[in-house]
C-alpha cells in the first residue's frame, strides 16, 4: 500500500498551467509536510514535520509530485510512521531564483569553514537557500483561516482577473497577481476587509493534493 498524493489529477493539472512559465534560472520549490492538527490523535511531535522538500521545472511537477506516493511506512515523524491522515503538500507559487540561491549558499558555506562547524548538512544547506531565494513576484498571498466570509467583497477591492482563491481544509488563500493589480492600496483594503492570518511570499496547499483528508481546489471568483 502506497501513501497517496494526488487525490485529482485534473485539478492538480489545473494548477500546474495555471503557474507562471519559468525562466532558465527559475524553478519552483515543494514540500511535503504531516501536520499534527490534521490527526491529533495519531501525531504526539511537533505540529508541522517536513518529510520532503524538492525543486523542480514546471512541466516536471506532476511526475516528480507523482514519485512522492511511496510505500506507507516510508515517511517518519522521528521513531513512528507518518499516518496518510496528517499528509498535506504545499508550494511557493512564486518561483525560486537559481543564482540568487547560489550565492546565498556560497556565503553560507564559507561562513560554515570560517568558524568551523560541524554537524552541518550541506544539502539542506542548498535547499534552505533556495527556498529563502524568491525570483519575481507574480503573486501575493493571503491565507485566510477561517470559511465564515464573503468573497464577494473581493469584487469591491480588485477585478476578477486580477486575482484567483484556492479553497483550502480551513480557509482561503486569495492569490493576489501583483502585475495586474492596479489600486495601489489592495494589500490595506484586503487586510482590512478579511481576517488574514499571514500575507505575502508563501506556501500554499497544491490544488488536487492531499492537505489532511481535503482536496484543495480553485473556486470561481
Amino acid at each position: 500500500m502506497n501513501y497517496k498524493i494526488i487525490s485529482d489529477e485534473e485539478k492538480l493539472w489545473e494548477f500546474i498551467n495555471w503557474l507562471p512559465q519559468l525562466e532558465e534560472n527559475e524553478k519552483y520549490f515543494v514540500s511535503l509536510f504531516a501536520r499534527k492538527k490534521y490527526c491529533n490523535y495519531l501525531i504526539k511531535s511537533n505540529d508541522k514535520t517536513q518529510l520532503k522538500r524538492f525543486t523542480a521545472k514546471r512541466e516536471d511537477l506532476f511526475h516528480k509530485i507523482k514519485q512522492l506516493e511511496c510505500e506507507v511506512g516510508a515517511y517518519r515523524i522521528k521513531d513512528n510512521i507518518a499516518p496518510q491522515e496528517s499528509l498535506v503538500l504545499y508550494i511557493n507559487p512564486n518561483p525560486r531564483n537559481m543564482i540568487r540561491a547560489t550565492f546565498t549558499l556560497m556565503k553560507k558555506l564559507v561562513n560554515i569553514m570560517e568558524t568551523k562547524a560541524s554537524g552541518y548538512n550541506i544539502h539542506a544547506e542548498a535547499l534552505s537557500s533556495i527556498q529563502n531565494s524568491k525570483s519575481k513576484s507574480h503573486f501575493c498571498d493571503f491565507d485566510i483561516d477561517t470559511k465564515d466570509i464573503d468573497l464577494t467583497k473581493m469584487h469591491d477591492i480588485l477585478p476578477k482577473e486580477a486575482y484567483d482563491i484556492i479553497e483550502t481544509r480551513g480557509g482561503y488563500h486569495i492569490l493576489v497577481k501583483t502585475r495586474i493589480a492596479s489600486d495601489n492600496q489592495w494589500y490595506l483594503k484586503i487586510t482590512n476587509t478579511f481576517h488574514v492570518d499571514q500575507a505575502g511570499d508563501q506556501f500554499v496547499p497544491v490544488p488536487g493534493c492531499v492537505q489532511g483528508g481535503f482536496v484543495p481546489k480553485f473556486i470561481i471568483n
